[in-house]
């Protein structure tokens, strides 16, 4: 789409919205480009502020979801609706620096049942709709406090390419497929707290969720490319990527592991396997500026096409996939400097010490066996009630040093040996 094209859509949509009609404006658009830039325009308007947790913006954004979930046919993944609502714990890290603890907040959720000896296991294909609301912690411009920070790309355009997708397999069937969730997660950029909430309350369990596919700022297609991080959490999926893409031809890198900041993760952890699709970083990245005329429509239309097109692929899928769990990463989840450990916190809360969703392959909290789940309430002569004390104890120990760990788990305090390794080794 071109820059003339987009603005002159922009501005008709702008149009339908100040007379009340965002929505007919956003169904009466004719192609996937054209639905998806309405999506983006009303995610990243000046009036959804920014769909900063705690804004009425972003419940504003949460609604517009679901009425898009509705009219695509989706089914309602709670007795009350769309909206999987939870509030955000006071200990939850974030909460320390942001004030967003106590913030009643929702995914959106919707299904497309499956069918068949598959429609008890599922694949989930979610985007994070939540962004930086008027800016300050994790904005590249802090000092532009309050101005309001809209997530053209991050995230509105993940989320309009997850509507898309569901629109574009809403009217597939087949004997036997597995059943799609949809989910926009919210408070992403708070610490992934969304998906970490979905995790621990599945619509079909873990267990059963045969994959996941993520869309993280997916509206910046330029010469072509695009990447899927997780591309090594299965073995199978290089095949299946490149299958898929040969009819798209896009310049796509396939690599990684599921671990990274964005929703993927959360899912990595609990041993399915993930892909994130994303169309790279820019100089608007988490700034004031990303605005909906930069989105590239086009491409995000071909990547929801890419997209929908893989997750039928899998949905339909009757040999399973081989889950490659990570090598030791270069850094640890928990932050700062110091010896590594190969924790992976909970970032929704901190229960008199920092509960624990993985750790990390080959590392030396494995090595322990420290398990997720596991409650950290003590390293060496250090008591651990958050993040922040863990960090601390972390950097007050070197490369080499034997620690005693004290965990809480199953309401027991276990006593465990870990040996500290090197970041980086």
């Amino acid at each position: 789409m071109s820059y003339v094209r987009s603005r002159i859509l922009i501005a008709s949509i702008l149009a339908a919205q100040a007379a009340g009609t965002a929505t007919a404006a956003a169904q009466s658009a004719g192609t996937s480009a054209e639905r998806i830039l309405a999506h983006i325009t009303f995610l990243a308007d000046d009036a959804r502020e920014g769909r900063g947790v705690g804004t009425a913006g972003l419940d504003s954004a949460a609604q517009y979801i679901a009425s898009r979930f509705m009219e695509i046919g989706l089914e309602r993944a709670t007795p009350h609706g769309f909206l999987q609502r939870f509030t955000i714990s006071p200990t939850a890290p974030a909460a320390a620096h942001s004030g967003i603890g106590g913030a009643a907040v929702a995914n959106v959720v919707g299904i497309h049942p499956g069918s068949g000896n598959l429609k008890n296991q599922a694949v989930v294909v979610g985007a994070h709709y939540d962004h930086l609301g008027y800016g300050g912690f994790g904005s590249l411009e802090p000092d532009s406090v309050p101005v309001i920070h809209n997530g053209a790309d991050d995230n509105a355009s993940g989320t309009a390419v997850l509507i898309e997708v569901a629109r574009l397999l809403q009217s597939r069937s087949a004997d036997n497929v597995r059943s799609l969730v949809f989910v926009a997660f919210t408070a992403e950029e708070s610490g992934l707290i969304g998906s970490d909430y979905y995790v621990k309350n599945p619509v079909i369990p873990n267990d059963s969720t045969f994959a996941m596919l993520n869309m993280d700022m997916v509206g910046y297609v330029t010469e072509n490319r695009l990447t899927a991080f997780g591309a090594k959490t299965a073995k199978e999926f290089d095949a299946l990527l490149d299958s898929i893409n040969a009819s798209y031809g896009f310049q796509l890198s396939a690599l990684g592991d599921g671990y990274g900041r964005s929703d993927q993760q959360s899912f990595f952890v609990q041993k399915i396997p993930v892909l994130h699709f994303f169309t790279g970083t820019h100089e608007n990245y988490h700034r004031p500026t990303d605005d909906t005329e930069y989105i590239n429509a086009d491409g995000a239309a071909r990547v929801a096409s890419l997209v929908a097109d893989l997750t039928w692929k899998l949905a339909t899928r009757n040999e399973p996939l081989s889950f490659v769990d990570a090598e030791p990463p270069t850094m640890t989840a928990s932050g700062g400097y110091g010896a590594y450990l190969g924790s992976i916190p909970d970032m929704s809360e901190s229960p008199d010490g920092v509960r624990l969703t993985g750790v990390r392959a080959g590392s030396p909290a494995a090595a322990a066996g420290i398990r997720a789940g596991d409650i950290i309430i003590k390293i060496g002569e250090f008591d651990v009630s958050d993040l922040y004390e863990m960090t601390d104890a972390l950097r007050s120990h070197k490369p080499g040093d034997a620690v005693t760990i004290l965990v809480r788990r199953d309401g027991e305090v276990l006593e465990l040996l870990a040996t500290l390794g090197k970041r980086g080794a």
